[in-house]
């Protein structure tokens, strides 16, 4: 008998009882879309961080305001702003590691031009900002020194604002929009970041200040919301992270034993933390998953051993014509395997659905990788061959006499 032959038998025994051979191979399917699942979403959401580490930009430290006490009470992270635009110059100029840094402050606004509004992030920086992410200009320019220092207003678009006040083909360079009422330029257009960074519009640190978020922000003229840092080299970081936190200790008088009013933060060492974190989840979830693949491969054995019962006399009429012990054995294992290959065919079609309806409701990221879709076959196929070699053996090793005197 050939592969081809059991398979052929396989299925027509397969047929003669649709609905126990669809239980059967239910525990697979299930097993089989739970893993393909799994590994999309765990997938989408390493994808969307590997993303955002992109967006920030490589070799990037992020100072932002920690704990202050007041009045001897401790007050939370980011209650008061600590950093100033003298901190930002100050590291520029005491520590060599650094290439550029600058100071930020930021708010939400309505952005105006004609008959379209968007609302967006209104982010105050200087050019330093531009060079610490690495973010391109997709049209334009900068800002220049006098637009900074003499709270010019002009603005630089990111590409969503662009996209959603300016219609396909128009030229946003030289257009006038209103932030707040006051008329800015645009002066430049940013190349993509990605979705969540897209969606902002920058002015002159000084503008942001004196027209937009200074008072609604009680921001005096030198505080910044935060501050970012671009380190020349991956090696340096952690040396130009201690000598962040020394001199700004030491800038704002911080006695020894006391608590930082800031904190120095590795984002994209964050995120690649946060990134192992998923990647151990979805081995979680999918070793949880296996289980199922565990019951599925049991109840094929069980049913088989079953099948086997049931067709004592059909195998000892086939000893009995010449068959073969590989031949009954090649059988049974066929059976288990198109049992399982057909589980796991409609696990991953289930998968699929699964993951991308998640993905339509939670508007989650999903990613189907091939490599994960194979890798369920796979496992589908060994369960086949571990949980099917028992019961395919015993049928091969049935005497043909006592086969036949079987009722």
């Amino acid at each position: 008998m050939t592969m081809l032959q059991g398979f052929q038998i396989a299925l027509h025994a397969l047929r003669l009882n649709p609905l126990r051979s669809f239980l059967t191979m239910l525990g697979i399917v299930i097993g089989v879309a739970s893993i393909v699942t799994v590994f999309a979403i765990g997938s989408g959401a390493q994808l969307r961080l590997q993303e955002q580490i992109r967006s920030i930009g490589a070799n990037v430290l992020m100072i932002t305001p920690g704990a202050v006490y007041q009045g001897g009470v401790r007050l939370k992270d980011g209650s008061k702003l600590t950093m100033t635009e003298s901190d930002v110059q100050a590291i520029i100029e005491q520590i060599p590691e650094i290439q550029a840094a600058a100071g930020s402050i930021a708010g939400t606004a309505q952005v105006i031009h004609e008959s379209k509004n968007w609302n967006t992030t209104i982010n105050g920086t200087t050019t330093g900002h531009f060079m610490v992410r690495d973010w391109q200009l997709a049209a334009g320019r900068y800002f220049s020194g006098t637009e900074e220092t003499g709270a010019g207003k002009v603005v630089i678009l990111g590409s969503t604002v662009a996209r959603e006040l300016f219609a396909p083909g128009d030229d946003p360079i030289g257009a006038q929009i209103r932030i707040m009422k006051v008329p800015l330029e645009v002066v430049g257009v940013l190349d993509r970041k990605g979705p969540a960074q897209d969606d902002v519009a920058f002015v002159p640190l000084t503008t942001a200040k004196l027209r937009f978020l200074g008072s609604a922000s009680n921001i005096n003229r030198d505080s910044v919301a935060y501050i970012i840092a671009k380190v020349a080299a991956d090696s340096q970081m952690a040396g130009a992270r201690s000598e962040i936190e020394s001199l700004l200790r030491q800038r704002h008088r911080i006695p020894a034993g006391q608590e930082d009013d800031f904190k120095v933060q590795d984002p994209a060492a964050a995120m690649e933390a946060q990134q192992g974190a998923i990647r151990t989840v979805a081995l979680l979830l999918v070793a949880i998953a296996s289980v199922s693949l565990l019951v599925g491969g049991i109840s094929i054995m069980n049913v088989m051993i079953v099948s086997v019962t049931e067709r004592t006399r059909e195998i000892g009429i086939r000893r009995a014509l010449g068959g073969r012990m590989r031949d009954i054995r090649l059988q049974f294992l066929c059976e288990a395997l198109v049992l399982c290959l057909l589980g796991g065919a409609i696990g991953v079609a289930g998968g699929i659905t699964l993951s991308m309806t998640v993905a339509r409701m939670a508007g989650w990221i999903t990613s189907i990788d091939g490599e994960a879709i194979g890798l369920a076959l796979v496992f589908s196929i060994a369960t086949g061959l571990i949980f099917g070699f028992y019961p395919a053996h015993k049928a091969s090793r049935l005497s043909p006499i006592e086969a036949l005197k079987t009722e």
